[in-house]
């Protein structure tokens, strides 16, 4: 997949990545997902009623407790089945987002519009750490 360039611009300035359902378990996607996003130099906000913490950061229970704790959050990182996702995108929006992003089989056509009707950039049905890993190669490639 090739990304369109305000969403890649998003992922070159973004600090803080909200993971909606990050677990604490290492053998969970979504951990790994968000471990390298961390190591990527991204402060990772877990979000996730049933965690106290999660990598080293507080974990909290919706969005918008996670952006009153800890400031504007850039992108939204999704891991919760697609009937979740339009109460996901919808509080997005609230705070302020800049991008939704759906990962593998993540998808709600109708809430996907809502987000990019109020503004937001939205990548579904993708996981993000392949497509940075992605970008962060062929940015290594263009400096040989």
């Amino acid at each position: 997949m090739r990304l369109p360039e305000a969403v890649v611009a998003i992922l070159g300035q973004a600090h803080t990545i909200a993971v909606v359902g990050l677990s604490s378990n290492p053998a969970r996607p979504s951990h790994g997902v968000a471990r390298y996003l961390q190591q990527q130099g991204y402060r990772i906000v877990p979000v996730n009623p049933a965690e106290s913490a999660v990598l080293g950061e507080p974990a909290y229970p919706d969005l918008e407790q996670a952006a009153a704790a800890v400031g504007a959050i850039e992108i939204v990182d999704v891991f919760r089945r697609s009937e979740f996702v339009p109460e996901i995108a919808a509080a997005a929006i609230r705070i302020g987002a800049r991008l939704l992003w759906l990962q593998e089989g993540v998808m709600h056509a109708e809430a996907e519009q809502q987000a990019r009707a109020a503004g937001l950039l939205v990548i579904a049905n993708h996981c993000l750490l392949k497509e940075h890993a992605r970008l962060r190669e062929a940015a290594s490639g263009e400096k040989k």
